[in-house]
């Protein structure tokens, strides 16, 4: 608890110290194209009430927005402009921060060793940078600090609505014989809102239909902040449709949300069934698969609402598993995996990570803001006794921006090993 409270104060300081950071910025480009001191103070005025109002909008009520299902012209003008700015300063801050502290780290050699030189050492004199030299790092430095803006845009515009279908096969050993080559189609973190709204998430499904699945699997977060979307999001999940059923479980947000029960009625009543902590027997040709769904858990208190703190993942659902057949266990948050291959669950599946939705796992495996709260980040995972796989979602939170994450549909195939 102490170690994220830590952390969360870190990012805050070095959020304000970006801010800052490009205030002078602005200020100091605002000299150089407003000459007028009167003008340029009348135009730092305004910048800093429209900075204030558009934090204040974005922070307080989660946006606001008046159409929470459908973009509308105020989310696209009011809230991803601006959470595009504070993640892209934020990102451009700490790659200048880098460059300049290594600038000042390489200046403090260069005097050192013109200092040991003065001294009657025999080293041999340092040459000058040369001004060529020092052109390029700064052009270096500058396109570095803009590459984030650029990046951000991307991931927006391009890599948000990227859908990849990721095909996986998944060996179980006790896979009854019916049930060889079942297919599972995976969705997760809908979070339905002006940036994923219903027409979209009903692309999705007909994504979802046309790789023709036997079953589909729904593992939570269905609705972002906003109670009233449940109805919308749960319309446009219905039109799912594999032969042998939808099944899901329900997310972070929706415990949030305060709509656990509601929702699960709501999809009940479209033939949709949400597993809280129970299972369903999948059959086929006299074989059955054992598929159990829990309510999201977590060690680890965080959100507006503390709710679902458990000492033990799992605890109280060895009843659900049953000895002999394949299990498969449908929980949003991936950290269950531990303690469901120490069940004997064949196969879990899970999201809640989105796969770090802006992430630079393609220059180092760990830079992922996900490991914060899993090592289960992303894509498939296996141990004795068990094997995990996390899907990335479709959906965004707070900033819709998906940056080396893109938004996946799982298919697996499973098979006897």
């Amino acid at each position: 608890m102490a170690e994220r409270f830590m952390f969360f104060w870190a990012i805050a300081l070095i959020f304000v110290a970006s801010q800052l950071f490009w205030v002078r910025r602005l200020r100091n480009w605002a000299a150089s194209l407003i000459p007028q001191v009167a003008w340029r103070r009348c135009a730092g005025i305004a910048a800093a009430v429209s900075y204030l109002l558009l934090f204040a909008y974005n922070f307080l009520g989660h946006g606001g927005s008046t159409e929470p299902t459908h973009l509308t012209l105020r989310a696209a003008l009011l809230e991803a402009p601006f959470r595009w700015w504070l993640i892209c300063s934020l990102s451009s801050f700490v790659i200048a921060y880098a460059f300049e502290l290594a600038d000042r780290i390489a200046g403090a050699v260069r005097r050192a060793r013109q200092r040991i030189v003065q001294a009657g050492r025999s080293l041999p004199l340092p040459s000058p940078v040369s001004l060529a030299r020092r052109r390029f790092l700064k052009r270096t430095a500058v396109a570095m600090t803009t590459a984030p803006f650029v990046a951000g845009a991307y991931g927006m515009f391009y890599e948000r609505l990227n859908l990849e279908v990721i095909r996986r096969r998944i060996k179980i050993r006790r896979l009854p014989g019916a049930f060889e080559g079942f297919r599972i189609a995976h969705l997760s973190d809908i979070h339905i809102g002006p940036f994923m709204p219903a027409e979209e998430i009903r692309r999705y499904v007909k994504i979802a239909n046309e790789l023709k699945p036997d079953l589909v699997a729904l593992t939570g977060d269905f609705v972002t902040w906003d109670p009233s979307t449940e109805s919308a999001v749960v319309d446009a999940l219905a039109g799912l449709s594999p032969p042998y059923g939808v099944f899901g479980c329900l997310g972070n947000h929706e415990m949030w949300g305060d709509v656990q029960d509601s929702i699960s009625r709501l999809f009940a009543r479209r033939g949709i069934r949400i597993l809280r902590g129970e299972k369903a027997s999948i059959k086929a040709g006299g074989d059955f698969l054992n598929v159990i769904g829990v309510d999201y858990q977590t060690r680890s208190p965080m959100g507006p609402r503390r709710q679902m703190v458990v000492r033990e993942y799992l605890e109280g659902a060895d009843h659900l598993v049953e000895p002999g057949a394949a299990n498969i266990l449908l929980s949003h948050n991936p950290n269950t995996f531990d303690r469901a291959a120490e069940l004997g669950i064949d196969l879990s599946l899970a999201g809640h990570t989105h796969g770090g939705q802006v992430t630079l796992e393609f220059v180092h495996r760990g830079l992922s803001p996900s490991r914060l709260i899993s090592k289960y980040d992303q894509g498939w995972f296996q141990k004795p006794g068990g094997q995990l796989y996390v899907n990335r979602g479709i959906g965004t939170i707070f900033v819709p921006i998906r940056i080396g994450a893109p938004p996946e549909i799982t298919l697996y195939e499973l098979v006897r090993s």
